[in-house]
């Protein structure tokens, strides 16, 4: 199954790449190899990813790696002071955490041997798989830019009549917190992947004692999520009110209207728009992905379960708040999330009757969403106390249905029984 994943991701590296040089940018290994020397983009995924890669090793292991990678970033940080190289895009550090991991795979082919070795290439390719992630997002988002020249923002926020333009709502609430709370959700939506890790570390925290990776985690659905999501860019292109509507557009926008008021409901087609804006919105993949933290994060400590809980309602806040999604962006990703994770979990404890009816429930919810959108916005908009209603049910079945049979399928716990009285000798 590793051997397979590698395989998978490094072609699909290979096709993002090269779709990305058919349009003059470099795709995400050139971006990767570039960060093995200049300043990355995001330190914080470098360390996160060595976190991650660190579940294999040893407590002793860990602080030496993690004592190397801060070692190797204050060297180059005192080098380029001493040169006086100013860094103006990126982070100051990150790059000690990428050496680490890819000396630890230099580590398992030259010194270690059988189970020893496969494990340590296990955890060494788990932290590369988050990186590479983040650098094939990348790369995903400019090719719906460059390719997908006209967007549906219209039909999306026509139909967001339907739950009462909850973005425009999210955006006054949001300028009202001032900076503070500004600051807050904006570094909650950033961090998102570093939340991630925190609750994969913790399910992956006995890796190093039982020398096996679990067969279901966190990092499993996060990808999938990531991988599967942009294709659905390419078929429903979407770039928020922030710039549909909003002052972010520029002249591309169809007016400056968010947050104060909402778009007014007329007969919507799709409109021309810039070929630097991700087309990134349709599904939420923050509300996806927050909603997988959200999952993974229950069958923690209560810090944990609060962490998780925080975290997804803070992405929705932010989601809307910054006016990145309408509201029925974040409906298609609680059902996108739901119907991953339930796929996941079949694939990993066997296809069963329950489990193929929820999956292909989620499915259906989810198409026929995406239809509606397209097809059904003006009658949803027309009609928001009908088709409003409607929405949050077909999202609540999903999760019902979600809960209804995972709760099946996870062992009952059996109580614990309590010794008998025994007659004491006389």
């Amino acid at each position: 199954m590793w051997a397979t994943a590698g395989v998978v991701a490094l072609g699909f590296l290979v096709a993002l790449e090269v779709g990305a040089r058919r349009y003059c940018f470099p795709g995400p290994i050139t971006n990767q190899v570039r960060e093995v020397i200049f300043p990355p983009k995001s330190g914080f995924i470098l360390y996160a990813s060595m976190a991650l890669m660190m579940v294999v090793l040893t407590w002793r292991q860990r602080f030496i790696g993690a004592g190397v990678a801060i070692g190797i970033d204050v060297a180059l940080l005192l080098a380029r002071w001493a040169l006086g190289i100013k860094i103006t895009d990126g982070h100051p550090f990150g790059t000690g955490a990428l050496w680490v991991i890819l000396g630890h795979a230099v580590i398992a082919v030259t010194r270690r041997k059988g189970r020893e070795r496969v494990l340590l290439l296990q955890g060494v390719g788990l932290g590369l798989l988050l990186v590479a992630g983040r650098k094939a997002g990348d790369t995903w988002l400019l090719i719906t830019s460059k390719t997908r020249t006209a967007v549906f923002d219209q039909y999306v926020a026509t139909a967001d009549h339907a739950l009462g333009n909850p973005s425009w709502l999210a955006g006054r609430m949001v300028r009202a917190t001032g900076p503070i709370g500004s600051h807050i959700l904006d570094y909650v939506y950033i961090q998102l992947a570093v939340a991630a890790v925190v609750v994969a570390a913790y399910q992956l925290r006995n890796v190093a004692i039982e020398r096996r990776f679990p067969s279901h985690h966190l990092v499993r659905t996060f990808l999938v999520i990531g991988l599967l999501g942009p294709g659905i860019y390419m078929v429903f292109p979407v770039v928020g009110p922030v710039f549909a509507y909003g002052a972010d557009g520029g002249h591309w926008a169809v007016a400056n209207l968010w947050p104060d008021t909402p778009p007014p409901i007329y007969a919507p087609h799709q409109i021309p728009f810039d070929e630097i804006t991700p087309r990134n919105c349709m599904p939420s993949l923050h509300t996806a992905w927050a909603t997988a933290i959200f999952l993974h994060s229950r069958k923690g400590p209560r810090i944990l379960r609060c962490a998780g809980a925080f975290w997804l309602v803070a992405t929705l806040c932010a989601t809307l708040g910054f006016g990145y999604h309408y509201g029925v962006d974040l409906v298609a990703g609680v059902v996108f999330a739901l119907t991953i994770e339930a796929a996941l979990r079949l694939s990993e404890r066997g296809w069963d009757r329950s489990g193929i009816q929820l999956v292909v429930h989620g499915t259906a919810v989810f198409v026929a969403l995406l239809l509606s959108y397209r097809y059904l916005p003006m009658q949803m908009a027309r009609h928001p106390w009908v088709f409003g209603p409607l929405l949050i049910l077909a999202m609540a079945s999903v999760v019902h249905g979600y809960v209804r049979t995972t709760k099946l399928w996870d062992p009952a716990t059996a109580p614990v029984r309590q010794p008998e009285p025994q007659p004491e000798p006389v």
